[in-house]
């Protein structure tokens, strides 16, 4: 499965992952405009086009290359060949599809930061839970994590809570035994879970250890990659990419 895992474009060295999606996007826009279709309807499909393979960037800015990289492009050209540009309205549906994708009020988390497929499978040796455990992927963007969560315990009761509509969508469709829905993972009751799962950024990790402050006893919360430096950790391990998994048990223990 994780060798598998390197097929996905995310993967790839930068910049192929940039480039690869905005010949894709140019492609789509060329196709649609030959067959007879509006320029602005053609620009919309691209350009959301763009923004599903902005999933491939590893961090924001990279996203934000990814999909806007086509619509920009698209402006350079028309004014360089001095062609009819097109309403002004229409270079806002670009903007909307990664507002849409990735909301304001997101940006200060990590939107999209896929959990390898690999890098929970010894978490049950750290964390055992018993079958019907409820798991919390917190901030589930497209799957990757609950897919994970899912092989290291599949006979747990997992939900994902999303705020990116789009991606809320997408995750449910890929992860159809688990319970997906919108909503803001800190403003949310984190107390009936068992387990909390965390890939966020360091940034976000004080907030985490205050809202941990709900789980009731016995229950864990687990971050991938960034350390909650305020606690003492019950269990660590390298994950085989390199990764740190990162486990604390309710009643936490601070330093």
């Amino acid at each position: 499965m994780y060798a598998s895992s390197k097929l996905w474009p995310g993967h790839w060295q930068w910049p192929i992952p940039a480039v690869l999606a905005w010949v894709l996007a140019w492609l789509v826009f060329r196709l649609l405009v030959a067959q007879g279709l509006g320029a602005g309807l053609a620009l919309g499909a691209a350009s959301a086009l763009g923004v599903a393979c902005s999933l491939w960037g590893e961090t924001w800015w990279r996203r934000l290359l990814i999909g806007a990289g086509f619509p920009l492009s698209l402006a350079m050209t028309l004014v360089s060949a001095g062609g009819n540009p097109l309403p002004t309205w229409m270079w806002l549906v670009p903007l909307a599809l990664l507002l849409l994708v990735y909301p304001i009020n997101a940006w200060r988390d990590a939107p999209i930061f896929p959990t390898p497929q690999d890098a929970l499978q010894e978490l049950p040796r750290h964390a055992p839970l018993a079958a019907g455990a409820k798991i919390l992927d917190a901030g589930s963007g497209a799957g990757d994590g609950l897919q994970a969560l899912h092989a290291a315990y599949p006979q747990a009761d997992l939900h994902g809570l999303e705020f990116s509509w789009p991606l809320r969508f997408l995750c449910a469709l890929r992860c159809p035994w688990a319970r997906v829905r919108h909503g803001d993972i800190w403003f949310s009751d984190w107390s009936a879970y068992d387990m909390v799962y965390l890939f966020q950024r360091p940034e976000s990790m004080t907030r985490a250890v205050i809202k941990a402050a709900e789980l009731r006893a016995g229950a864990w919360l687990v971050s991938l990659e960034f350390e909650a430096t305020h606690l003492l950790p019950t269990a660590q391990y390298r994950t085989p990419g390199g990764k740190m998994v990162w486990v604390y048990r309710a009643p936490l223990v601070a330093l």
